[in-house]
């Protein structure tokens, strides 16, 4: 039935006509990536980054998603999602979409990019294509520093087929014994402590002869390819293949049965390197028939699972080039900036570990009034490294609790959590083990912050703490005083230069008694049911979050406009879909800014014709969750960590904070329609499920949120009007 007709008949928001399926709608958000590297308004290099970034989002979608629909079809599970698709058709669906979009990005790369990248001196060269020089050097280049760390591993009837580790890049020989002239298949596996692109040296990159020279290189596999004599003495070569496996990599751990948690997820890390099954093999386009056969009864594959590429696998590796120092071939460099209120009393932020007497009382400046930053274009180390900082040092600090979801390896946050043990103060860190591919980082942090003396506790059975937050208690001449940070980001310095995410400083009391009843309740035993201010899921902010929009359905019914913008990451809840699609239908004007997956089908009459969805694809990864609600004029606002998925609002724990301050509710409402009006880097959904770039029109001034952000978050202004279309009556 055709969607006119759909719209047609009286709905049932039953009907999985009208869901986008959650798989393939994140297809469509890694598309969305792939066309960044497409376009030619990208700076070069960026486009190797956005090649190398879609490739790692398949990476893990592989590993967790594919392996998981995977382990439903080999269970016989036949449930149905809400869009009517069971396992089987899922992982049908989804190799049908997904092959023509890695064909068209090999292609790209092949044949669009590396000419460009040589034209600007970028030589990503082939074996075949070299002179005798080069390929001299690059024999005794082997010989030094290659062929001692290969290890090649015969497959016979006295050497089992061998254990192919997950992401590996491989190549499978076939060699013929000139004794017997039997054939025989062995597997090398390329050393992933070496470099991927074997950089030539400066004296045969000028001989390259090409008028301008950055960089020439050869990738690793194809000199240990041109130089399997050595591994292979008296063999004749008869073939050589690349091939790369994706295995299973989402734990499983028994949280009811594990006596020590943190003991239990180690092991199921070790029992992963070892037994994840493959979900997904790479293989180069010219790969022998004899070889593919081999490696699908070995790795236990049908043709499903098969990725045949026609040139360079593990394009993941491009993003390494991005530290070539040519500035002119990227973006912009961005430095982020002390938020206003704080410029006047930081004198430095070199130092990674800061002078917080020298650089003034952070303290004070949040008793003045809430304080909100906006990364990365408000330097997380002026505002939250500082804030952990002084908690650290300051003899009035009687205590500080943070919950860690992810954190980066040379952790700043980690080393003043650790100061704060050793200066007696009462440091309580819940650590969350589960935080999917940083198990084993967390473990260590864990294990390093018990060390120091600080109390550290693992959450809830059977949820994830995914909630961002810290608060620090300090005696003070009036009495205890609670300061809270509550963000939508990680305590992670790195993704902080990377990632959009919003953070409240304050000490309001009814916020920091929220803080205490939602630590004690991770930490000890407690029913804690409700809060004064915080939306806390599981218990509350579902039902909180339904009866907002119930309120603007109200509001529409009594003569009122009704008005909801909501930011997230991905909208996937049903029963959230479907009071939206309520909402809609009640005249309730909505915007959503949905960065990556969204099941709700936009634009359908008399469904969700009053329901539209863009998303921003830009320079940084838009993460931030914001939830506006017009309420009648009275502007209600919330950030926090979760999106509107059933795994956020039914099993993590997850904190969400309205935003009250006047000056700073506006601000939010200035951000959310600078975002609405993103005319450079935002991608509108239709309701078939595709999305469009927006254009620029002709005499309409450009409009890339990011860019404009960046050239106005370090002024004390507002954004100028300048930039925000007049909002309609029903708008913010």
């Amino acid at each position: 039935m055709s969607i006119a007709k759909i719209a047609s008949v009286k709905p049932n928001l039953d009907d999985p006509r009208y869901y986008f399926n959650r798989e393939l709608s994140w297809l469509e958000f890694n598309r969305r990536v792939l066309k960044e590297a497409l376009d030619p308004r990208t700076p070069l290099l960026e486009r190797l980054k956005f090649l190398g970034i879609f490739s790692s989002n398949l990476d893990e979608f592989f590993m967790v998603r594919v392996a998981g629909l995977r382990q439903q079809v080999e269970a016989g599970v036949e449930k149905f999602t809400p869009d009517g698709r069971n396992p089987q058709m899922q992982l049908a669906d989804i190799r049908s979409t997904l092959k023509p979009m890695v064909m068209e990005q090999h292609h790209h790369f092949d044949r669009v990019l590396r000419p460009e990248l040589a034209e600007a001196g970028i030589h990503f060269l082939d074996y075949n294509q070299l002179n005798q020089e080069i390929k001299t050097y690059l024999q005794e280049y082997f010989e030094q520093h290659i062929f001692p760390v290969l290890t090649p591993l015969a497959v016979d009837p006295s050497h089992p087929f061998p254990y192919i580790s997950n992401l590996s890049l491989n190549l499978a020989v076939i060699v013929r014994d000139e004794q017997d002239e039997i054939e025989h298949f062995a597997r090398i596996k390329i050393p992933d402590m070496l470099p991927r692109f074997i950089k030539l040296p400066l004296d045969l990159q000028r001989k390259w002869g090409k008028k301008k020279v950055h960089w020439v290189g050869v990738p690793l596999e194809q000199i240990i390819a041109h130089n399997l004599e050595s591994l292979f003495p008296g063999m004749s070569i008869q073939g050589w293949y690349a091939f790369r496996v994706t295995r299973n990599a989402d734990l499983d751990v028994e949280e009811d049965e594990a006596d020590d948690l943190m003991l239990a997820i180690e092991q199921e890390l070790r029992k992963q390197r070892m037994s994840g099954s493959v979900v997904r093999l790479e293989l180069a386009k010219d790969t022998a028939a004899s070889v593919q056969s081999m490696l699908m009864r070995e790795l236990n594959l049908t043709e499903q699972s098969i990725y045949t590429l026609e040139d360079t696998l593990g394009l993941h590796d491009l993003m390494g080039f991005l530290s070539l120092p040519l500035p002119e071939l990227k973006d912009t460099p961005w430095s982020p900036k002390v938020p206003p209120r704080l410029r006047s009393s930081v004198d430095n932020l070199s130092s990674p570990q800061l002078n917080w007497e020298q650089n003034g009382d952070f303290l004070d400046q949040i008793r003045q009034g809430d304080l909100l930053v906006h990364h990365p274009y408000h330097s997380f180390t002026a505002s939250v490294h500082r804030f952990v900082t002084q908690a650290a040092h300051d003899q009035a600090v009687l205590a500080i609790k943070m919950t860690l979801y992810r954190t980066s390896g040379d952790s700043p946050i980690i080393c003043s959590l650790i100061e704060a043990a050793e200066n007696g103060k009462q440091v309580v860190v819940l650590v969350e083990l589960k935080a999917r591919f940083d198990e084993a980082n967390n473990i260590n942090w864990a294990r390093q912050l018990e060390q120091a003396g600080v109390h550290v506790v693992y959450g809830l059975t059977g949820l994830k703490t995914h909630t961002k937050t810290t608060l620090v208690v300090r005696q003070e001449e009036e009495g205890i005083r609670r300061y809270v940070h509550i963000g939508t980001g990680n305590y992670n310095p790195k993704t902080a230069g990377l990632y959009t995410d919003l953070g409240l400083f304050s000490c309001r009391d009814k916020l920091g008694a929220d803080l205490t009843d939602l630590f004690n309740y991770l930490t000890g035993y407690s029913r804690q049911q409700s809060y004064r201010s915080l939306l806390v899921a599981p218990l509350n902010m579902r039902s909180r979050m339904l009866e907002m929009i119930r309120r603007e359905i109200t509001l529409v019914q009594q003569g009122e406009p009704g008005r909801i913008i909501a930011k997230m990451n991905a909208l996937v809840d049903p029963e959230l879909i479907q009071a939206l699609y309520g909402a809609s239908q009640a005249g309730v004007e909505i915007d959503l800014i949905i960065r990556g997956i969204c099941c709700l089908r936009p634009g359908l009459k008399k469904i969700s014709d009053k329901i539209r969805v863009i998303s921003i694809i830009g320079r940084f990864l838009e993460h931030s969750r914001i939830f506006y609600f017009r309420n009648g004029g009275k502007n209600e606002i919330y950030i926090g960590s979760a999106d509107w998925m059933p795994r956020n609002l039914n099993r993590r724990v997850e904190a969400i904070v309205p935003i009250e301050d006047p000056l700073l509710n506006q601000e939010m409402q200035d951000l959310l329609q600078l975002m609405l009006q993103d005319n450079r880097q935002a991608w509108e959904l239709k309701p078939d499920g595709s999305y469009q770039r927006r254009e620029v029109q002709e005499n309409e001034p450009e409009r890339s949120s990011q860019v404009i952000l960046m050239h106005h978050c370090d002024r004390r202004a507002p954004l100028p009007r300048i930039y925000l279309q007049p909002p309609a009556p029903d708008q913010p």
